[in-house]
């Protein structure tokens, strides 16, 4: 499964549309196959779900992300988790444990679009 992490300084971001970078996980049997950072290509409205699902992520955690942005995600497919927090690492090493927790979003635009 490729998972697509918002971050800003190896911390997860609280707002997905906005971090800097992407850290983009494939796990695989519960292993970490491959750990990459990307650039955010751009906020705006409706392509970042398309820009995933071209990278074949399937999941995207994030502490906070507007509605529109979640329902857009929703109609590609893409699971979210979101309100994580904490470093990257810390992260992924919860979602190969199967420990990890979402929470509600962190984002403090959440009723917007994002």
């Amino acid at each position: 499964m490729k998972i697509a992490i918002s971050a800003a300084n190896n911390v997860v971001s609280a707002h997905f549309g906005r971090c800097p970078h992407f850290t983009i996980v494939d796990i695989t049997g519960g292993t970490l196959q491959d750990k990459a950072t990307i650039e955010n290509p751009g906020h705006s409205p409706g392509f970042l779900p398309q820009f995933f699902v071209d990278k074949g992520v399937e999941c995207i955690i994030a502490g906070g992300m507007g509605v529109r942005a979640q329902s857009a995600f929703v109609q590609h497919g893409i699971d979210t988790v979101l309100g994580v927090t904490g470093e990257v690492d810390s992260v992924i090493q919860q979602i190969l444990e199967g420990t990890l927790e979402g929470g509600e979003s962190l984002c403090d635009r959440a009723l917007g679009s994002h």
